[in-house]
């Protein structure tokens, strides 16, 4: 595959296919570690549940409901 003299490049079909690169898709460059990476620009809702898929069950248990309320209420 080669760049054309517009700096363009075609993307193969299976792979527009299998990462969902739509026509009028947008699109954005990336460096990582010496490499260029391309991938779609999210929309914002998009963006709010990937980030939220990535946090998804990093938390502890935390309190129980008796140990909250002794908290809140000063109860030792």
């Amino acid at each position: 595959m080669k760049i054309t003299t517009k700096g363009q490049v075609t993307i193969p079909q299976r792979l527009r296919q299998k990462f969902g690169l739509l026509p009028h898709t947008e699109v954005v460059f990336e460096e990582i570690d010496g490499r260029v990476v391309l991938r779609p620009v999210l929309s914002k809702r998009a963006l709010v549940a990937q980030r939220l898929c990535e946090v998804r069950g990093i938390a502890g248990p935390g309190m129980s409901t008796d140990e909250v309320m002794r908290l809140t209420r000063g109860d030792e």
